[in-house]
């Protein structure tokens, strides 16, 4: 595990110590990815540097060094990630023609791999988790190229005669040409979804490369040629069309096997090695999975806090006990977690608004104690319907078009008329006649969301509907700019809404928010996190299954379920999954109340220039006074704030605010 960096520069004159030189500082602003080796090489004819920041997971000796040559010298790479089947393309490539490998590494196979196959035909071969730039001699080209999923990080920009790219936005800040200048379409994106989608990210210039993707830059001209080498549109629509026949007992069989595998092959560490176990499905049955082929206890960490309504480290504990792993964990109080958001900024690097990130750090670092690789069950929500949208978006197409579109928008337009707050008076004045059930936090905004879906046209815009936080962020940016929306499922015949859901979800929610999260975390204390849930074999099973196997009744994961409770006993893990609760709403009220305020605070808001303040104070009174619940759209505006703060230290001055075309998520 690694961070990258490096660039192509046309206009370069510089001697090749001083293009390693340049290189080497983007790298270094990235140690954290990898502390424990560094190296850069450059060609000053070319105009080529490429550097790396080292985690050493497979083969510690110097033969693990980048960046590697190829033996015939052509390719040169620098490589963040693992290739879970080297050993596997290892033999193979030895039987097709005599190769001397100088050591263990997956980096020399991916090399072998290009000089054999060739790139492109390559990375239909790897099963892995991985970001890469890699100069091609002969033909004067630099490639990158990232993961199916989007598992592993990569950013670039062009600037004018150079071509820079980096793991991570602060590698590329630190490239002499590169200024940072502040998109004010990407600060919308992220009122909306709580993240920036793929492929933009928060400065003008620099893009996201979108997972299973492969940029090729040609040294003539920096002609970029941008190709997916990978589709998940293809990969859905063919598995739709060819679906599995077997009973339900055959395809937990096929499952357990094909999940059995993805975490053998992912257990290979000259390392130590555990995972995070939250108690849910999907982190107990990658344990499970583990500690059945470990000849050893299996390491396995956990989070609690001492509040029993938003603690689930019980429920791990319990998993832990009948596996019999070698179980770690810490119960948090509030002040450690608190102590967390200062360094937020510096972690995510651009906004990022997802309040799980704090307990996904404070786990992160428990196991970075004792491992530098750690195995996780994310992936499983996406894949097998672990999402409430996921149970009940069919349930909810199928009464709203019991409707005529016309009368749906009469009500839309008669409930928005009535504005949040004056709902949640009235919802408060009734609260003595309601129901507990019925009594919801936020309703009025609640309200204002469900009338938004009465006038959905389709699943697709439903979905954007349920998935958007700032419903519409023009109601609090000072200027706002227009966002069209992706038609991202077009041309897959989707048998059900929930399938429709959860392709949206594996291309959007899952590479732009849960695994950035999880990357980020990890990376930020040196620990290697893996996902066998996005094994590709995994992946092209769960499409060809059966609706009813992934989400059965008003029950999402059924298939996942059956296989944990051969291992664990069903009435440990048959349960709601709460997650690791982060008390957000009492924090704002009370610890972090002048952290707020300072963020928040009129004349910081008119100064920045990028919210209406009038609306923003609203809430925060609202919020203060317990009239209205509103922690998640703060933490939202409270993110930009720190990670703005953050980025002034960084660059030591301020920011200028651009947005051009309207901007399209067709890509993300």
């Amino acid at each position: 595990m690694c961070g990258i960096s490096g660039f192509l520069d046309l206009g370069c004159s510089n001697s090749a110590d001083e293009l390693q030189r340049i290189a080497m500082r983007m790298a270094d602003t990235m140690r954290h990815r990898g502390p424990d080796d560094a190296g850069a090489w450059a060609d000053p004819a070319a105009g080529i540097a490429l550097a790396m920041r080292r985690l050493a997971i497979l083969d510690l000796s110097p033969a693990g060094h980048q960046p590697m040559h190829s033996v015939s010298g052509r390719y040169i790479i620098v490589f963040n990630g693992e290739i879970y089947n080297h050993q596997d393309l290892r033999a193979e490539l030895a039987s097709a023609q005599p190769y001397h490998f100088r050591g263990g590494s997956d980096t020399e196979v991916m090399l072998a791999a290009f000089e054999q196959w060739g790139v492109k035909q390559s990375l239909d071969r790897f099963n892995g988790m991985f970001a890469f730039a890699v100069w091609d001699r002969h033909e004067r080209s630099l490639t990158l190229a990232r993961d199916r999923f989007g598992e592993k990080p990569l950013y670039y920009a062009s600037l004018g005669d150079c071509f820079i790219f980096g793991s991570e936005l602060k590698a590329l800040c630190a490239h002499p040409g590169f200024l940072p200048e502040i998109d004010l379409a990407s600060v919308a994106l992220f009122l909306r979804y709580s993240c920036i989608p793929s492929p933009c990210s928060i400065y003008r210039k620099a893009a996201k490369l979108p997972p299973a993707t492969l940029l090729k830059i040609s040294s003539a001209d920096l002609t970029a040629t941008l190709q997916p080498y990978w589709s998940l549109h293809d990969h859905v629509s063919d598995a739709l069309a060819d679906p599995i026949c077997c009973t339900d007992d055959e395809a937990v069989d096929q499952l357990d096997h094909l999940l059995r595998d993805a975490v053998r092959i992912r257990m290979r560490s000259d390392v130590p090695l555990g995972a995070f176990l939250s108690g849910g499905i999907d982190s107990s049955t990658i344990v499970s999975l583990m500690q059945v082929q470990s000849s050893v206890r299996v390491s396995t960490f956990s989070i609690g806090n001492h509040d029993r309504e938003l603690n689930e480290a019980g429920e791990a504990s319990a998993v832990a006990r009948h596996l019999g792993t070698d179980h770690t964990e810490l119960y948090v109080t509030p002040q450690q977690a608190i102590e967390i958001i200062p360094s937020l900024p510096r972690v995510y690097d651009e906004p990022f608004a997802d309040c799980s990130q704090i307990p996904t750090i404070l786990v992160s670092q428990l196991a970075r104690r004792h491992v530098t690789v750690s195995l996780s069950g994310d992936g499983g929500d996406e894949l097998f319907g672990g999402y409430n949208r996921h149970v009940w978006s069919e349930t909810i197409r199928r009464r709203l078009y019991l409707f005529p579109r016309m009368l749906r928008s009469m009500a839309y337009q008669s409930i928005r008329t009535v504005p949040p707050d004056s709902w949640d008076s009235l919802f408060r004045a009734c609260m003595p006649l309601t129901p507990v059930r019925w009594r919801h936090r936020m309703p009025g905004y609640k309200l204002h969301k469900l009338a938004s879906i009465l006038e959905s046209p389709d699943v697709h815009d439903l979905y954007e509907k349920l998935v958007s936080h700032w419903l519409d962020p023009a109601e609090i940016l000072s200027a706002t700019p227009i966002l069209t929306q992706s038609s991202i499922s077009n041309g897959v015949s989707f048998r059900h809404a929930a399938e429709e859901t959860m392709y949206l979800d594996t291309c959007r929610y899952l590479p732009d928010d849960i695994l950035v999260k999880l990357d980020r975390a990890t990376m930020s204390v040196s620990l290697e996190g893996r996902v066998p849930m996005l094994d590709p074999r995994i992946a092209q099973f769960a499409w060809r299954l059966h609706l009813n196997m992934r989400v059965r009744g008003h029950q999402g994961k059924w298939i996942l379920r059956q296989v944990l409770c051969r291992y664990v006993p069903c009435e440990i893990v048959d349960r709601s999954k709460s997650g690791f609760g982060v008390p957000i709403a009492a924090w704002l009220r009370d610890p972090l109340r002048d952290w707020t305020e300072a963020l928040l605070s009129e004349s910081r808001l008119r100064h920045d220039g990028y919210f209406r303040v009038e609306p923003i104070r609203k809430m925060w009174r609202e919020h203060l006074s317990g009239r209205g619940s509103w922690e998640y759209h703060l933490w939202d505006i409270l993110m930009f704030q720190s990670w703005l703060d953050e980025s002034r230290r960084t660059h030591n001055g301020s920011f200028s605010s651009q947005t051009d075309a309207p901007i399209s998520l067709e890509s993300a």
